[in-house]
């Protein structure tokens, strides 16, 4: 649904995608065999609380770091972004997926 927030916002695209294409890209997403989507399993504010504990968190970082919760519950500790506010969860390797390596 992120995703879905950005591609179809016009103050971030000259010509943001129609809801309906969003949710057909998301869709292809998931189609493919090795996406699987992440949801808060038992535990998970305790996870939050955690993830969040170091710092206030307000606004715009309140669904950073409910991704971040999720990832940490599910054991993901890489994420490609060019979003640098990841940076601030320490258990989080962020790699900018625009930067060759």
């Amino acid at each position: 649904m992120g995703y879905v927030r950005i591609a179809t916002h016009p103050r971030v695209f000259a010509r943001p995608l129609r809801p309906d294409e969003a949710i057909a890209n998301v869709g292809a997403l998931l189609g493919l065999p090795r996406v699987r989507v992440l949801t808060e399993e038992d535990g998970f504010l305790e996870v939050y609380l955690e993830v969040t504990g170091a710092f206030a968190v307000r606004g715009n970082l309140v669904p950073d770091a409910h991704l971040a919760a999720l990832l940490r519950q599910h054991g993901v500790r890489t994420l490609y972004t060019v979003d640098g506010d990841f940076r601030r969860f320490g258990f989080l390797d962020v790699r900018d997926p625009l930067v060759a390596t």
